[in-house]
């Protein structure tokens, strides 16, 4: 099994319309992408300092998976939306 995490730290003016309508973009992928064992995300609810705006679980199979995911056209859009609308993306990818 591969996990994949990321964590999204909105710049300041980013609006609550558009961080609802990146969560919507990112849960659908499931919905488009085949072969995502399971795939959880959420607002940070604790609001520290070191928190980030939003975070992402998803586990793959394998490698191949990811990597499919990561290339289809739906991720990509979500992906730039992301990138366009953060200060800062984090992640990690490890096999368990």
């Amino acid at each position: 099994m591969l996990t994949h995490i990321v964590c999204w730290k909105y710049k300041a003016e980013t609006t609550q319309e558009k961080r609802e309508e990146h969560l919507a973009k990112l849960k659908n992928l499931p919905n488009m992408i085949p072969n995502i064992n399971s795939f959880n995300l959420g607002f940070d609810i604790l609001h520290l300092e070191r928190s980030f705006d939003l975070g992402l679980a998803a586990i793959f199979p394998d490698r191949e998976a990811l990597d499919f995911y990561t290339e289809h056209e739906a991720h990509q859009k979500a992906a730039k939306m992301g990138k366009e609308i953060a200060e800062k993306v984090v992640s990690v990818d490890f096999f368990s």
